[in-house]
């Protein structure tokens, strides 16, 4: 019996001793995560504070309208975000850039949720090594460093993005305003049993306002004709010079896009509602009625350019015209002055014929 209580004592006193190291571990684990996180939030005050970028919009709108698009790359529009292909010195497309940025955990990635929708909490952090291993990235892991060539950045290969856009009215200086809060690119792979070959993976979420600061560093070709002509990707998206179409919407029903041919259709009804909207608040203030006005001028101007033009010609028809009566009537004076002169002379300058009686 006493070996009994000796032995439960000794099991007592060992016990937390074993347990300690694998709790130890978990908080050195949990600090490191919170240090990593840290050092990322520094970093992106610091670049914030280095390369300014558009204010983010405010929490207090009064309104706003969640959209999510697709960006397509094959697009004319579009196309600045996926050349160069693979990296030339330090030119790089969007893709790689965000790539690298996620990699040095410069910014935080979100997992892709089953909704589609991102959720932007500490739980739905996805880590480096979840990414390359979902993509099939190869990489190779030194402890806490992580290493991937350039030549296995599948860079090439993201063709699409999904970006969430937020319409909103910000009461604080009574503008309309449009701007992206979410980014997320999807990668094309290739599977033979989709009847088309390939299929379309959404790597993760990223936070716009997050990215913003370094995307002010990323220089991208604006034109094809002007080589010299570049443009920061902050600048490209700010200034809304992307084109994409809508797949989703943030609705209390929940209710998704169609996927028949009524589809086009109710895109065109949603783009024509946030136009409207816009309109209608403020009147001549919106960018839609001062397009109005701005065409009805242009209208006013060219009618009152063409009823000065006709005034002109009818002007100038009637001082034709009685230049030409004029003209008429001298020239009958002077073909019946002449008539008479002529007659005149006629009459003096005839010879006179004398009739003599001739003798036989």
């Amino acid at each position: 019996m006493k070996r009994i209580v000796l032995a439960f004592i000794i099991t007592l006193l060992v016990a937390p001793v074993i347990a300690q190291p694998p709790a130890r571990q978990r908080q050195a684990k949990q600090q490191a995560e919170q240090q990593q996180q840290q050092q990322a939030v520094g970093v992106s005050e610091r670049a914030k504070l280095e390369y300014p970028v558009a204010p983010s919009m405010p929490e207090d709108v009064s309104w706003r309208r969640d959209l999510y698009r697709i960006i397509d790359l094959s697009l004319d529009k579009n196309a600045v975000l996926y050349y160069p292909q693979e990296p030339e010195g330090d030119k790089m497309n969007l893709f790689t850039f965000l790539f690298k940025l996620v990699m040095r955990q410069q910014v935080t990635a979100y997992k892709h949720t089953f909704s589609g929708k991102e959720n932007f909490t500490s739980a739905n952090a996805v880590t480096r090594e979840d990414i390359l291993s979902r993509a099939g990235i190869p990489f190779q892991k030194n402890g806490d460093k992580i290493r991937v060539l350039d030549i296995d950045i599948p860079s090439d290969a993201v063709k699409l993005y999904y970006v969430k856009e937020s319409t909103y009215f910000d009461q604080h200086t009574a503008q309309f305003r449009r701007q992206i809060t979410a980014l997320c690119p999807v990668l094309g792979q290739s599977d033979e049993f989709t009847s088309s070959g390939s299929r379309q993976v959404p790597m993760f979420w990223l936070k716009y306002e997050d990215i913003a600061p370094y995307l002010s560093k990323l220089e991208l070709m604006a034109s094809n004709y002007n080589n010299a002509a570049t443009i920061t990707a902050d600048d490209y998206f700010t200034t809304n010079q992307y084109e994409g179409k809508i797949y989703m919407t943030s609705n209390l029903q929940g209710n998704k896009l169609p996927t028949d041919t009524t589809l086009a259709a109710v895109q065109k009804h949603i783009e024509g509602e946030l136009t409207t909207l816009e309109s209608h608040v403020w009147g001549t203030d919106s960018v839609a009625a001062k397009r109005m006005q701005a065409r009805a001028d242009s209208l006013a101007a060219a009618n009152e350019a063409t009823e000065e033009k006709a005034g002109k010609s009818s002007r100038k028809s009637k001082d034709s015209a009685s230049d030409e009566s004029t003209s008429s009537r001298s020239q009958l004076k002077r073909q019946k002055s002449g008539e008479s002169t002529s007659s005149k002379s006629s009459k003096s300058s005839s010879p006179r014929i004398s009739v003599r009686r001739q003798r036989h």
